[in-house]
């Protein structure tokens, strides 16, 4: 449950451009009572607790990775009092797709002959994968407006005065977004609608080729105060004129020429249509993170040079592979990188340890990070609660029914995890279901379950349902979270730690041997793939490959790290040695690649107090060693 709610002030302007063909139910409840009709203001941004994961170095300016949502994200900033001066999001494009990661199963080091097959067998299409979904983009227009109504509010309400945000979209959705920050910054405060142009290959047919994506920019203060560095385009370095200008005289024939000088020049003043390529696939960014959404680093650091300077803060708060994060860090100002996806944050974790950066991981206790991916909770929810069905009968409102043999069919509701403005049970939302859902169902209904994440009050909402419910039919609410606790599994590992001393080497070292490790999660996730592929299989008549596991199963292994400072549970993690094996097997140790492969073990000068091991789907569990 939130602990308070936090205002969004400063407010949406009046007088702006409104978009009329959808309605801001999420902020504003009115329902009828006794013939009048009575509207109430929600109560704000959600705060909830706070809790710090791991520390990355000193850390004096603060960075932060937080896993959470945006609307959380920024209560709790502007609960500390925290003004960003820079904002660059990329949120989801409404456009009707699944993204999704590949996952790669690694080399096992206790078997030898994999190794020596290793080392000739580097070709990464060989290598047995599988995918993992990311997030959903899957949206109607009026609940993807909504939601990115909120989140730009709740954006502007952390933004200092002289701020400005970079809000990244396309085709599909761009253009109402538009009108939506017109509402809530003000016509004024708009400066430039940046075409980003990108080539690709595109297969002819009956339309122009979509190669470019849309950032529009705008700032928090309408005067000149806002942060402006100008960019200019250095001339191409095939050109004769590189490094010189030109000037407009007149001659003795009164003819007025062009004519070259030594004088160097800054070059053409940036425009508004930048040409940047998209990031190579075997580009060292792209092989370093591998997110199919992945935006490239020269895109990030022509907005952060031209719209802030050194120390200054820049938030991203749909952070997907970190690129803001990282190249701010690179460009020496302090950073936020917010998401909800844990695979965000692990990625951008390992992405600025490599970097060198300090930081801190902080994750938002909204209940949603009680399982790791919510696109997967989503996908799993309808298993998940016993008898649990589709029910053609009913609206899409309704995510199915479950069958009781004493009150028939009973219709469920369920929050939708990726939208914040669904998951808070409160009066509003409560009213929607009451007043547009509940009258609408077949009759004879008696009763609903309606499940949530968080609520106001409990005992509120009941009163609520009590004062405000005209229908017959009975409301039950149940506690999502109940549920969601029974699927945390945490993956099971065998090791050894001893004190040995390594080979040519004077001193002694504390080793971790990994013996076995089993992650149900990953297990299944193989069971499914393999299915599928059997399956497609007998369609196509061709042969399939299914994904084995050996016994030991270390190669479902993708991290490691070892605690030496504490054994507490209850303090963030310090990462005194790690390790991290990319998809062809090969040992990043500390931060630094290298071209060995994993042994099985991990050392560190120090006695390890705790063993923290990631899985190859981004599942993160903590043993205890001392």
């Amino acid at each position: 449950m939130a602990i308070k709610y936090i205002s969004y002030d400063p407010n949406v302007l009046e007088g702006q451009a409104i978009l009329d063909n959808f309605v801001r139910t999420q902020r504003i409840l009115r329902y009828r009572d006794n013939g009048k009709v009575f509207e109430r203001i929600q109560r704000g941004m959600p705060l909830y607790e706070v809790e710090s994961q791991e520390v990355v170095g000193k850390n004096p300016n603060h960075n932060l990775v937080l896993r959470g949502e945006c609307l959380s994200a920024c209560a709790y900033l502007k609960e500390k009092g925290v003004k960003v001066d820079l904002v660059y999001i990329d949120p989801p494009f409404a456009s009707g797709a699944d993204y999704a990661k590949k996952v790669y199963i690694r080399r096992n080091p206790k078997v030898a002959e994999a190794i020596k097959q290793a080392e000739t067998e580097l070709d990464s299409e060989e290598l047995r994968n599988f995918e993992e979904k990311m997030y959903g983009d899957v949206w109607d227009k009026e609940r993807y407006l909504n939601w990115m109504y909120e989140n730009l509010v709740a954006i502007k309400a952390v933004m200092s005065d002289t701020a400005s945000i970079y809000v990244h979209l396309d085709w599909h959705i761009g253009h109402y977004v538009k009108i939506l920050m017109d509402e809530i910054f003000g016509e004024d405060k708009f400066r430039n609608e940046i075409v980003w142009y990108y080539r690709r290959w595109n297969i002819a047919g009956k339309d122009f080729a979509k190669n470019h994506d849309t950032l529009f920019w705008y700032t928090k203060s309408g005067d000149s105060t806002h942060c402006y560095n100008q960019l200019y385009i250095p001339k191409s370095e095939k050109s004769s004129a590189q490094g010189k200008s030109w000037k407009s005289v007149i001659g003795e024939d009164g003819i007025r020429r062009s004519i070259q000088t030594d004088e160097p020049t800054k070059g053409v003043p940036m425009p508004d249509v930048w040409e940047i390529s998209m990031i190579n696939p075997v580009a060292e960014e792209r092989l370093a993170v591998g997110y199919a959404t992945q935006k490239p680093e020269a895109l990030l650091e022509r907005i952060i040079k031209a719209s802030s300077n050194e120390g200054m803060l820049v938030a991203d708060f749909f952070g997907g592979s970190g690129v803001t994060a990282a190249v701010a860090n690179k460009l020496g100002r302090k950073f936020i990188h917010c998401d909800i996806g844990i695979n965000s944050i692990e990625t951008t974790r390992d992405r600025l340890r490599k970097a060198g950066a300090e930081f801190e991981v902080m994750e938002v206790k909204d209940g949603v990070s009680l399982y790791r991916n919510p696109v997967q909770t989503m996908d799993k929810l309808k298993s998940l609660i016993p008898g649990l069905r589709n029910e053609d009968a009913l609206d899409k409102f309704w995510e199915g029914s479950i069958h009781d043999t004493k009150e028939g069919m009973l219709p469920v509701y369920l929050p939708n995890l990726m939208d914040s403005s669904t998951r808070l049970l409160d009066t509003a939302l409560m009213n929607r279901i009451l007043k547009e859902a509940m009258p609408d169902l077949p009759d004879g209904t008696k009763k609903v379950v309606v499940y949530y994440i968080d609520i106001i009050d409990r005992k509120e909402i009941e009163q609520f349902i009590k004062e405000q419910n005209n229908t017959w039919i009975e409301v039950e609410l149940r506690d999502l979270k109940n549920v969601l606790d029974n699927v945390v599994v945490e993956d099971d590992a065998e090791f050894d730690v001893k004190e040995v001393q390594p080979e040519g080497e004077a001193f002694k070292v504390w080793q971790v041997s990994l013996n076995r490790f089993f992650s149900d999660r990953v297990n299944k996730k193989i069971e499914e793939f393999n299915l599928k592929g059997q399956q497609q299989a007998l369609k196509s008549g061709k042969a399939f490959n299914p994904i084995t596991l050996s016994e030991e199963g270390l190669e479902t292994i993708e991290f490691l790290s070892l605690d030496c400072t504490t054994a507490d549970p209850s303090s963030p993690w310090r990462s005194d040695s790690e390790i991290l094996i990319d998809r062809l097997g090969y040992v990043r140790k500390n931060g630094i690649d290298t071209k060995t492969f994993w042994d099985g073990t991990i050392t560190s000068d120090d006695k390890p107090l705790r063993l923290k091991i990631r899985n190859i789907c981004g599942d993160e569990t903590i043993y205890q060693l001392g």
